[in-house]
């Protein structure tokens, strides 16, 4: 086998801003935040949804503001008649 084939492996914090729970794993990626954890020191990434807090998986609903979208789609791609 080649040596160096592989892409290094390193300890990866992902939290939840919204519930502030923290999955630990491995990755290939790196950021500038660390964090030591039950002695070992993990790079962190905050994640806005996962899948401690995403509605498919909580059954909560959440309602989006869609007051004005069909109307700026039309505006935009409506040909106008002269």
């Amino acid at each position: 086998m080649k040596k160096d084939a592989h892409p290094e492996f390193y300890p990866v914090c992902f939290r939840d801003v919204s519930t502030g729970r923290k999955f630990l794993t491995m990755s290939t990626l790196r950021s500038k935040e660390k964090e030591t954890i039950d002695g070992v020191e993990y790079f962190v990434f905050n994640r806005e949804v996962t899948a401690d807090s995403h509605p498919a998986y909580t059954g909560e609903k959440r309602f989006v503001d869609t007051a004005g979208r069909v109307e700026k789609f039309q505006s935009k791609f409506s040909r106008r008649r002269s």
